[in-house]
Protein backbone atom coordinates (compact mmCIF):
# COMPACT_ATOMS: atom_id res chain seq x y z
CA UNK A 1 0.00 0.00 0.00
CA UNK A 2 3.00 2.33 0.43
CA UNK A 3 3.70 2.67 -3.30
CA UNK A 4 0.24 4.00 -4.29
CA UNK A 5 0.41 6.53 -1.48
CA UNK A 6 3.86 7.68 -2.74
CA UNK A 7 2.50 8.14 -6.26
CA UNK A 8 -0.37 10.13 -4.85
CA UNK A 9 1.99 12.48 -2.99
CA UNK A 10 4.22 13.00 -6.07
CA UNK A 11 1.22 14.11 -8.11
CA UNK A 12 0.45 16.86 -5.62
CA UNK A 13 3.79 18.78 -6.04
CA UNK A 14 4.02 20.88 -9.31
CA UNK A 15 7.83 21.11 -9.13
CA UNK A 16 8.23 17.38 -8.80
CA UNK A 17 5.56 16.62 -11.38
CA UNK A 18 7.06 18.88 -14.06
CA UNK A 19 10.58 17.95 -13.04
CA UNK A 20 9.63 14.32 -13.56
CA UNK A 21 8.44 15.20 -17.08
CA UNK A 22 11.78 16.90 -17.87
CA UNK A 23 13.72 14.00 -16.38
CA UNK A 24 11.77 11.33 -18.29
CA UNK A 25 12.25 13.20 -21.62
CA UNK A 26 15.96 13.68 -20.86
CA UNK A 27 16.41 9.98 -20.22
CA UNK A 28 14.45 9.20 -23.41
CA UNK A 29 16.65 11.67 -25.37
CA UNK A 30 19.84 10.11 -24.03
CA UNK A 31 18.64 6.68 -24.99
CA UNK A 32 17.58 7.87 -28.43
CA UNK A 33 21.05 9.51 -29.06
CA UNK A 34 22.72 6.30 -28.04
CA UNK A 35 20.57 4.33 -30.44
CA UNK A 36 21.25 6.97 -33.15
CA UNK A 37 24.95 6.14 -32.98
CA UNK A 38 23.98 2.58 -33.87
CA UNK A 39 22.23 4.12 -36.91
CA UNK A 40 18.75 3.25 -35.53
CA UNK A 41 15.87 5.56 -34.76
CA UNK A 42 13.42 4.86 -31.98
CA UNK A 43 10.68 7.38 -31.10
CA UNK A 44 9.10 4.79 -28.77
CA UNK A 45 11.42 6.04 -26.01
CA UNK A 46 9.76 9.47 -26.20
CA UNK A 47 6.30 7.86 -26.10
CA UNK A 48 7.36 5.93 -23.03
CA UNK A 49 8.64 9.16 -21.42
CA UNK A 50 5.30 10.84 -22.12
CA UNK A 51 3.43 7.85 -20.61
CA UNK A 52 5.58 7.97 -17.45
CA UNK A 53 4.99 11.70 -17.09
CA UNK A 54 1.23 11.23 -17.57
CA UNK A 55 1.05 8.29 -15.13
CA UNK A 56 2.92 9.92 -12.29
CA UNK A 57 2.53 13.63 -13.00
CA UNK A 58 -0.88 13.98 -14.58
CA UNK A 59 -2.10 15.87 -17.63
CA UNK A 60 0.13 18.98 -17.24
CA UNK A 61 3.29 16.91 -16.93
CA UNK A 62 2.21 14.83 -19.94
CA UNK A 63 1.77 17.99 -22.10
CA UNK A 64 5.19 19.28 -21.03
CA UNK A 65 6.75 15.93 -21.85
CA UNK A 66 5.03 15.96 -25.28
CA UNK A 67 6.37 19.45 -26.04
CA UNK A 68 9.90 18.61 -24.95
CA UNK A 69 9.80 15.34 -26.89
CA UNK A 70 8.77 17.11 -30.11
CA UNK A 71 11.46 19.77 -29.66
CA UNK A 72 14.16 17.19 -28.87
CA UNK A 73 13.19 15.03 -31.82
CA UNK A 74 13.17 18.04 -34.17
CA UNK A 75 16.52 19.37 -32.90
CA UNK A 76 18.50 16.15 -32.86
CA UNK A 77 16.88 13.79 -35.33
CA UNK A 78 15.23 15.83 -38.12
CA UNK A 79 17.33 17.29 -40.95
CA UNK A 80 18.79 19.85 -40.81
CA UNK A 81 20.19 18.74 -37.43
CA UNK A 82 20.57 20.99 -34.42
CA UNK A 83 17.82 23.35 -35.56
CA UNK A 84 14.15 23.54 -34.83
CA UNK A 85 13.35 23.86 -38.54
CA UNK A 86 10.64 21.43 -39.66
CA UNK A 87 9.99 20.92 -43.34
CA UNK A 88 6.51 20.85 -44.77
CA UNK A 89 6.93 17.10 -45.49
CA UNK A 90 7.75 16.30 -41.83
CA UNK A 91 4.72 18.10 -40.36
CA UNK A 92 2.28 15.16 -40.82
CA UNK A 93 4.71 12.87 -38.96
CA UNK A 94 4.89 15.30 -36.06
CA UNK A 95 1.10 15.58 -35.99
CA UNK A 96 0.73 11.79 -35.92
CA UNK A 97 3.36 11.58 -33.21
CA UNK A 98 1.57 14.24 -31.17
CA UNK A 99 -1.79 12.50 -31.56
CA UNK A 100 -0.38 9.11 -30.61
CA UNK A 101 1.47 10.63 -27.67
CA UNK A 102 -1.74 12.37 -26.56
CA UNK A 103 -3.61 9.03 -26.78
CA UNK A 104 -0.97 7.30 -24.66
CA UNK A 105 -0.99 10.06 -22.09
CA UNK A 106 -4.79 10.11 -21.98
CA UNK A 107 -4.94 6.35 -21.45
CA UNK A 108 -2.26 6.53 -18.76
CA UNK A 109 -4.02 9.40 -16.99
CA UNK A 110 -7.41 7.66 -17.03
CA UNK A 111 -5.95 4.37 -15.87
CA UNK A 112 -3.99 6.09 -13.12
CA UNK A 113 -7.15 7.86 -11.94
CA UNK A 114 -9.16 4.61 -11.90
CA UNK A 115 -6.41 2.78 -10.07
CA UNK A 116 -6.13 5.62 -7.55
CA UNK A 117 -9.88 5.48 -6.93
CA UNK A 118 -9.77 1.72 -6.48
CA UNK A 119 -6.79 1.94 -4.18
CA UNK A 120 -8.48 4.68 -2.20
CA UNK A 121 -11.67 2.57 -1.90
CA UNK A 122 -9.58 -0.45 -0.91
CA UNK A 123 -7.74 1.60 1.74
CA UNK A 124 -11.04 2.94 3.00
CA UNK A 125 -12.51 -0.57 3.21
CA UNK A 126 -9.42 -1.81 5.00
CA UNK A 127 -9.68 1.02 7.53
CA UNK A 128 -13.37 0.34 8.12
CA UNK A 129 -12.75 -3.36 8.48
CA UNK A 130 -9.89 -2.66 10.89
CA UNK A 131 -12.07 -0.32 12.96
CA UNK A 132 -14.96 -2.78 13.17
CA UNK A 133 -12.96 -5.98 13.54
CA UNK A 134 -12.54 -5.55 17.27
CA UNK A 135 -16.33 -5.33 17.69
CA UNK A 136 -17.07 -8.16 15.24
CA UNK A 137 -14.67 -10.44 17.07
CA UNK A 138 -16.75 -10.10 20.22
CA UNK A 139 -19.61 -12.06 18.66
CA UNK A 140 -19.65 -15.80 18.05
CA UNK A 141 -21.57 -15.31 14.80
CA UNK A 142 -19.65 -16.18 11.67
CA UNK A 143 -18.77 -12.94 9.84
CA UNK A 144 -16.35 -12.33 7.01
CA UNK A 145 -15.85 -9.72 4.29
CA UNK A 146 -14.97 -10.51 0.69
CA UNK A 147 -14.30 -8.25 -2.26
CA UNK A 148 -16.17 -8.40 -5.55
CA UNK A 149 -13.76 -11.03 -6.89
CA UNK A 150 -14.72 -13.28 -3.91
CA UNK A 151 -11.35 -12.85 -2.18
CA UNK A 152 -11.67 -12.88 1.63
CA UNK A 153 -10.53 -9.59 3.21
CA UNK A 154 -11.68 -10.07 6.79
CA UNK A 155 -12.28 -13.22 8.88
CA UNK A 156 -13.64 -12.89 12.42
CA UNK A 157 -13.27 -15.18 15.41
CA UNK A 158 -16.72 -16.70 14.88
CA UNK A 159 -15.69 -17.78 11.36
CA UNK A 160 -12.54 -19.35 12.76
CA UNK A 161 -14.56 -21.22 15.42
CA UNK A 162 -17.09 -22.54 12.91
CA UNK A 163 -14.87 -23.42 9.96
CA UNK A 164 -11.51 -24.11 11.59
CA UNK A 165 -9.31 -21.80 9.48
CA UNK A 166 -7.36 -18.95 11.11
CA UNK A 167 -7.52 -15.44 9.60
CA UNK A 168 -4.00 -15.92 8.21
CA UNK A 169 -5.12 -19.08 6.41
CA UNK A 170 -8.40 -17.63 5.11
CA UNK A 171 -7.61 -14.04 4.08
CA UNK A 172 -6.76 -13.77 0.40
CA UNK A 173 -8.50 -17.05 -0.51
CA UNK A 174 -11.68 -17.37 -2.54
CA UNK A 175 -14.49 -17.99 -0.04
CA UNK A 176 -16.46 -20.26 -2.38
CA UNK A 177 -13.39 -22.39 -3.09
CA UNK A 178 -12.17 -22.44 0.51
CA UNK A 179 -15.57 -23.43 1.93
CA UNK A 180 -16.58 -25.55 -1.11
CA UNK A 181 -19.94 -23.77 -1.09
CA UNK A 182 -22.99 -25.62 -2.37
CA UNK A 183 -25.66 -23.12 -3.49
CA UNK A 184 -29.43 -23.73 -3.52
CA UNK A 185 -29.66 -22.33 -7.08
CA UNK A 186 -27.19 -21.32 -9.86
CA UNK A 187 -24.60 -18.83 -8.59
CA UNK A 188 -25.17 -16.50 -11.56
CA UNK A 189 -28.85 -16.14 -10.60
CA UNK A 190 -27.92 -15.45 -6.97
CA UNK A 191 -25.30 -12.86 -7.98
CA UNK A 192 -27.77 -11.11 -10.30
CA UNK A 193 -30.38 -10.86 -7.55
CA UNK A 194 -27.74 -9.74 -5.04
CA UNK A 195 -26.41 -6.94 -7.24
CA UNK A 196 -29.96 -5.80 -8.01
CA UNK A 197 -31.22 -5.68 -4.40
CA UNK A 198 -28.03 -5.36 -2.38
CA UNK A 199 -29.09 -8.23 -0.08
CA UNK A 200 -29.46 -12.00 -0.24
CA UNK A 201 -30.54 -14.62 2.28
CA UNK A 202 -30.59 -18.38 1.94
CA UNK A 203 -29.23 -21.71 3.14
CA UNK A 204 -25.78 -22.86 2.05
CA UNK A 205 -23.70 -25.98 2.56
CA UNK A 206 -20.08 -25.41 3.56
CA UNK A 207 -17.17 -27.74 4.31
CA UNK A 208 -15.03 -27.17 7.40
CA UNK A 209 -11.25 -27.47 7.59
CA UNK A 210 -11.63 -30.99 9.01
CA UNK A 211 -13.77 -32.05 6.03
CA UNK A 212 -17.14 -32.16 7.79
CA UNK A 213 -20.16 -30.48 6.22
CA UNK A 214 -22.16 -27.74 7.88
CA UNK A 215 -25.45 -26.11 6.84
CA UNK A 216 -25.65 -22.36 7.47
CA UNK A 217 -28.27 -19.67 7.23
CA UNK A 218 -26.39 -17.08 5.17
CA UNK A 219 -27.01 -13.33 4.81
CA UNK A 220 -25.14 -11.17 2.30
CA UNK A 221 -25.00 -7.38 2.38
CA UNK A 222 -23.48 -5.33 -0.46
CA UNK A 223 -21.10 -2.46 0.35
CA UNK A 224 -20.90 0.41 -2.20
CA UNK A 225 -18.54 3.40 -2.44
CA UNK A 226 -19.52 7.04 -2.78
CA UNK A 227 -20.02 6.52 -6.53
CA UNK A 228 -22.44 3.62 -5.87
CA UNK A 229 -19.96 1.09 -7.22
CA UNK A 230 -19.99 -2.30 -5.45
CA UNK A 231 -16.76 -2.82 -3.55
CA UNK A 232 -17.30 -5.54 -0.94
CA UNK A 233 -19.69 -8.14 0.50
CA UNK A 234 -20.38 -8.62 4.21
CA UNK A 235 -21.43 -12.24 4.80
CA UNK A 236 -22.92 -13.50 8.07
CA UNK A 237 -23.52 -17.22 8.61
CA UNK A 238 -25.31 -19.05 11.43
CA UNK A 239 -24.89 -22.79 11.91
CA UNK A 240 -28.28 -24.52 11.49
CA UNK A 241 -26.97 -28.07 10.98
CA UNK A 242 -28.64 -29.40 14.14
CA UNK A 243 -31.95 -27.76 13.22
CA UNK A 244 -31.80 -29.14 9.68
CA UNK A 245 -31.07 -32.64 10.99
CA UNK A 246 -34.03 -32.40 13.35
CA UNK A 247 -36.25 -31.10 10.55
CA UNK A 248 -35.22 -34.06 8.42
CA UNK A 249 -35.88 -36.41 11.33
CA UNK A 250 -39.29 -34.81 11.91
CA UNK A 251 -40.09 -35.03 8.20
CA UNK A 252 -39.07 -38.68 8.21
CA UNK A 253 -41.19 -39.32 11.30
CA UNK A 254 -44.13 -37.49 9.72
CA UNK A 255 -43.83 -39.61 6.61
CA UNK A 256 -43.68 -42.74 8.74
CA UNK A 257 -46.63 -41.49 10.79
CA UNK A 258 -48.62 -40.77 7.63
CA UNK A 259 -47.80 -44.25 6.38
CA UNK A 260 -48.86 -45.81 9.69
CA UNK A 261 -52.00 -43.66 9.76
CA UNK A 262 -52.92 -44.82 6.27
CA UNK A 263 -52.31 -48.42 7.28
CA UNK A 264 -54.38 -48.01 10.46
CA UNK A 265 -57.18 -46.34 8.53
CA UNK A 266 -57.21 -49.24 6.10
CA UNK A 267 -57.18 -51.74 8.98
CA UNK A 268 -60.03 -49.89 10.73
CA UNK A 269 -62.08 -49.95 7.56
CA UNK A 270 -61.41 -53.65 7.18
CA UNK A 271 -62.37 -54.26 10.81
CA UNK A 272 -65.56 -52.24 10.45
CA UNK A 273 -66.43 -54.06 7.25
CA UNK A 274 -65.64 -57.36 8.95
CA UNK A 275 -67.79 -56.53 11.99
CA UNK A 276 -70.64 -55.38 9.76
CA UNK A 277 -70.40 -58.48 7.58
CA UNK A 278 -70.11 -60.87 10.52
CA UNK A 279 -73.04 -59.24 12.29
CA UNK A 280 -75.23 -59.60 9.23
CA UNK A 281 -74.07 -63.16 8.63
CA UNK A 282 -74.82 -64.05 12.27
CA UNK A 283 -78.40 -62.81 12.07
CA UNK A 284 -79.73 -65.61 9.81
CA UNK A 285 -78.48 -68.60 11.88
CA UNK A 286 -79.45 -66.78 15.07
CA UNK A 287 -83.00 -66.29 13.83
CA UNK A 288 -83.12 -70.00 13.00
CA UNK A 289 -81.89 -70.93 16.47
CA UNK A 290 -84.43 -68.66 18.20
CA UNK A 291 -87.31 -69.68 15.90
CA UNK A 292 -86.81 -73.41 16.10
CA UNK A 293 -86.18 -73.21 19.85
CA UNK A 294 -89.54 -71.45 20.32
CA UNK A 295 -91.26 -74.12 18.18
CA UNK A 296 -89.57 -76.83 20.20
CA UNK A 297 -90.65 -75.17 23.43
CA UNK A 298 -94.30 -74.97 22.29
CA UNK A 299 -94.48 -78.60 21.15
CA UNK A 300 -92.27 -80.30 23.72
CA UNK A 301 -92.89 -78.28 26.86
CA UNK A 302 -95.52 -80.79 28.06
CA UNK A 303 -93.46 -83.80 27.04
CA UNK A 304 -90.15 -82.97 28.75
CA UNK A 305 -89.29 -82.45 32.38
CA UNK A 306 -88.82 -79.12 34.11
CA UNK A 307 -85.04 -79.22 33.75
CA UNK A 308 -85.29 -79.60 29.96
CA UNK A 309 -87.74 -76.68 29.80
CA UNK A 310 -85.19 -74.65 31.77
CA UNK A 311 -82.53 -75.51 29.20
CA UNK A 312 -84.82 -74.42 26.37
CA UNK A 313 -85.45 -71.14 28.19
CA UNK A 314 -81.72 -70.55 28.54
CA UNK A 315 -81.25 -71.09 24.79
CA UNK A 316 -83.99 -68.52 24.04
CA UNK A 317 -82.50 -65.99 26.48
CA UNK A 318 -79.02 -66.47 25.00
CA UNK A 319 -80.41 -66.04 21.49
CA UNK A 320 -82.09 -62.78 22.52
CA UNK A 321 -78.91 -61.60 24.20
CA UNK A 322 -76.93 -62.51 21.09
CA UNK A 323 -79.42 -60.53 18.98
CA UNK A 324 -78.99 -57.49 21.21
CA UNK A 325 -75.22 -57.89 21.00
CA UNK A 326 -75.36 -57.99 17.19
CA UNK A 327 -77.58 -54.89 17.11
CA UNK A 328 -75.16 -52.98 19.36
CA UNK A 329 -72.19 -54.15 17.32
CA UNK A 330 -73.86 -52.99 14.11
CA UNK A 331 -74.61 -49.62 15.67
CA UNK A 332 -71.01 -49.28 16.88
CA UNK A 333 -69.66 -50.20 13.44
CA UNK A 334 -72.08 -47.85 11.68
CA UNK A 335 -70.89 -44.87 13.74
CA UNK A 336 -67.39 -45.23 12.32
CA UNK A 337 -68.66 -45.27 8.73
CA UNK A 338 -71.50 -42.77 8.86
CA UNK A 339 -70.75 -39.11 8.16
CA UNK A 340 -71.99 -36.78 10.87
CA UNK A 341 -74.78 -34.36 9.94
CA UNK A 342 -74.25 -31.49 12.37
CA UNK A 343 -76.93 -28.98 13.33
CA UNK A 344 -77.74 -26.90 16.39
CA UNK A 345 -79.38 -29.35 18.80
CA UNK A 346 -81.43 -28.49 21.90
CA UNK A 347 -80.17 -30.88 24.57
CA UNK A 348 -83.17 -30.08 26.80
CA UNK A 349 -85.58 -31.25 24.10
CA UNK A 350 -83.41 -34.28 23.34
CA UNK A 351 -83.39 -35.33 27.02
CA UNK A 352 -87.19 -35.12 27.17
CA UNK A 353 -87.47 -37.40 24.12
CA UNK A 354 -85.00 -39.90 25.58
CA UNK A 355 -86.85 -40.03 28.91
CA UNK A 356 -90.04 -40.97 27.04
CA UNK A 357 -88.12 -43.65 25.14
CA UNK A 358 -86.66 -45.31 28.28
CA UNK A 359 -89.86 -44.98 30.32
CA UNK A 360 -90.58 -48.74 30.13
CA UNK A 361 -87.24 -49.44 31.89
CA UNK A 362 -88.25 -47.22 34.82
CA UNK A 363 -91.88 -48.33 35.25
CA UNK A 364 -92.66 -49.38 38.81
CA UNK A 365 -89.44 -47.75 40.03
CA UNK A 366 -89.13 -44.94 42.57
CA UNK A 367 -86.77 -42.57 40.72
CA UNK A 368 -86.10 -38.96 41.61
CA UNK A 369 -85.20 -37.05 38.45
CA UNK A 370 -83.31 -33.78 38.58
CA UNK A 371 -82.92 -32.07 35.20
CA UNK A 372 -80.87 -28.87 35.15
CA UNK A 373 -80.60 -26.17 32.49
CA UNK A 374 -79.00 -27.65 29.40
CA UNK A 375 -77.29 -25.73 26.57
CA UNK A 376 -77.63 -26.14 22.84
CA UNK A 377 -75.12 -28.51 21.31
CA UNK A 378 -73.74 -28.35 17.76
CA UNK A 379 -73.63 -31.93 16.49
CA UNK A 380 -75.36 -34.87 14.86
CA UNK A 381 -78.81 -35.16 16.48
CA UNK A 382 -79.27 -38.92 16.00
CA UNK A 383 -75.80 -39.67 17.39
CA UNK A 384 -76.29 -37.38 20.39
CA UNK A 385 -79.62 -39.07 21.04
CA UNK A 386 -77.80 -42.43 21.15
CA UNK A 387 -75.30 -40.97 23.64
CA UNK A 388 -78.06 -39.85 26.01
CA UNK A 389 -79.99 -43.14 25.61
CA UNK A 390 -76.89 -45.12 26.65
CA UNK A 391 -75.97 -42.87 29.59
CA UNK A 392 -79.53 -42.53 30.99
CA UNK A 393 -80.27 -46.25 30.46
CA UNK A 394 -77.11 -47.09 32.39
CA UNK A 395 -78.15 -44.77 35.22
CA UNK A 396 -81.59 -46.46 35.40
CA UNK A 397 -80.06 -49.93 35.23
CA UNK A 398 -77.36 -49.47 37.90
CA UNK A 399 -79.74 -47.82 40.40
CA UNK A 400 -82.05 -50.84 40.27
CA UNK A 401 -80.89 -51.97 43.72
CA UNK A 402 -81.78 -48.61 45.31
CA UNK A 403 -85.12 -48.14 47.03
CA UNK A 404 -84.92 -44.45 46.14
CA UNK A 405 -83.00 -43.92 42.90
CA UNK A 406 -81.60 -40.46 42.19
CA UNK A 407 -80.57 -39.45 38.68
CA UNK A 408 -79.35 -35.94 37.78
CA UNK A 409 -78.71 -34.53 34.32
CA UNK A 410 -77.06 -31.11 34.10
CA UNK A 411 -74.35 -28.86 32.78
CA UNK A 412 -71.01 -28.58 34.59
CA UNK A 413 -68.46 -25.78 34.45
CA UNK A 414 -66.18 -26.06 31.41
CA UNK A 415 -63.73 -23.60 29.94
CA UNK A 416 -64.64 -20.68 27.65
CA UNK A 417 -64.37 -22.84 24.53
CA UNK A 418 -66.19 -26.01 25.57
CA UNK A 419 -69.33 -27.15 27.38
CA UNK A 420 -69.66 -30.12 29.74
CA UNK A 421 -72.80 -32.21 30.30
CA UNK A 422 -73.05 -34.90 33.00
CA UNK A 423 -75.35 -37.75 34.03
CA UNK A 424 -75.08 -38.61 37.75
CA UNK A 425 -76.70 -41.45 39.70
CA UNK A 426 -76.60 -42.96 43.20
CA UNK A 427 -76.29 -46.54 41.96
CA UNK A 428 -73.74 -49.28 42.59
CA UNK A 429 -70.86 -47.20 41.17
CA UNK A 430 -67.48 -48.70 40.26
CA UNK A 431 -63.89 -48.92 41.47
CA UNK A 432 -61.85 -46.04 39.97
CA UNK A 433 -58.86 -48.30 39.40
CA UNK A 434 -60.87 -49.95 36.62
CA UNK A 435 -62.01 -46.68 35.03
CA UNK A 436 -59.77 -47.32 32.00
CA UNK A 437 -61.90 -50.36 31.07
CA UNK A 438 -65.23 -48.54 31.12
CA UNK A 439 -65.15 -47.34 27.51
CA UNK A 440 -63.69 -50.45 25.90
CA UNK A 441 -65.70 -52.72 23.60
CA UNK A 442 -67.17 -55.74 25.49
CA UNK A 443 -65.67 -54.45 28.76
CA UNK A 444 -67.89 -55.01 31.82
CA UNK A 445 -67.25 -54.20 35.48
CA UNK A 446 -70.32 -56.11 36.77
CA UNK A 447 -71.57 -59.63 36.31
CA UNK A 448 -74.05 -60.04 33.45
CA UNK A 449 -76.29 -62.02 35.80
CA UNK A 450 -76.68 -58.96 38.02
CA UNK A 451 -76.91 -56.32 35.30
CA UNK A 452 -77.74 -57.12 31.69
CA UNK A 453 -75.87 -55.49 28.82
CA UNK A 454 -73.47 -56.13 25.95
CA UNK A 455 -70.51 -53.98 27.00
CA UNK A 456 -70.69 -51.83 23.87
CA UNK A 457 -72.84 -48.89 25.04
CA UNK A 458 -70.08 -46.76 26.62
CA UNK A 459 -67.68 -47.54 23.77
CA UNK A 460 -70.35 -46.19 21.42
CA UNK A 461 -70.70 -43.05 23.56
CA UNK A 462 -66.95 -42.45 23.43
CA UNK A 463 -66.73 -42.93 19.67
CA UNK A 464 -69.58 -40.48 19.03
CA UNK A 465 -68.15 -37.77 21.31
CA UNK A 466 -64.67 -38.18 19.80
CA UNK A 467 -66.17 -37.63 16.37
CA UNK A 468 -67.57 -34.35 17.71
CA UNK A 469 -64.09 -33.24 18.81
CA UNK A 470 -64.79 -33.80 22.51
CA UNK A 471 -63.96 -36.31 25.24
CA UNK A 472 -65.68 -38.59 27.76
CA UNK A 473 -64.68 -39.45 31.32
CA UNK A 474 -66.24 -40.86 34.46
CA UNK A 475 -65.96 -40.62 38.24
CA UNK A 476 -67.35 -43.06 40.75
CA UNK A 477 -66.95 -45.13 43.90
CA UNK A 478 -68.11 -48.62 44.81
CA UNK A 479 -71.70 -48.55 46.12
CA UNK A 480 -71.66 -44.75 46.02
CA UNK A 481 -72.89 -43.87 42.53
CA UNK A 482 -71.19 -42.69 39.35
CA UNK A 483 -71.02 -39.58 37.17
CA UNK A 484 -70.37 -39.64 33.44
CA UNK A 485 -69.18 -36.47 31.70
CA UNK A 486 -69.15 -35.50 28.02
CA UNK A 487 -67.54 -32.34 26.66
CA UNK A 488 -67.31 -30.78 23.21
CA UNK A 489 -66.45 -27.41 21.60
CA UNK A 490 -69.17 -24.77 21.84
CA UNK A 491 -69.05 -23.49 18.25
CA UNK A 492 -68.88 -24.99 14.81
CA UNK A 493 -65.50 -23.40 14.05
CA UNK A 494 -63.83 -25.21 16.93
CA UNK A 495 -64.82 -28.70 15.83
CA UNK A 496 -61.85 -30.57 14.46
CA UNK A 497 -63.60 -33.61 13.00
CA UNK A 498 -66.01 -33.46 10.05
Amino acid sequence: MAQPKLRFRISQSPVIRYGLAVLSVSVALGGALLIERLQLRNIALFLFAIAVAAWYGGTGAALLALLLSCMSFAYFFVEPSHTFYISRADIPYFILFALFAWLVSWFSTVRRRVEADLLQAHDKLKIEVSERSSLLNLTHDTIFVRDMSDSIRYWNRGAEELYGWTPEQAIGKSSHELLRTVFPSPLDDIQAEFLRTGRWEGELKHTRADGTEVVVSSRWSLRRDEHERPVAVLETNNDISVRKRREQEIESLNQELAKRSTELEAINKELEAFAYSVSHDLRAPLRHIAGFTELLHKKASTLVDEKSNHYIGLILDSAKRMGNLIDDLLTFSRIGRTETQKTQVSLAQLVREVLIEVRQDSEGRNISWKIGALPDFYGDRSMLRLVLVNLISNAIKFTRTRAQAEIEIGCADGNKDSLVVFVRDNGVGFDMKYVGKLFGVFQRLHESAAFEGTGIGLATVQRIIHRHGGKVWAEGAVDNGATFYISAPKSQGQLWRP
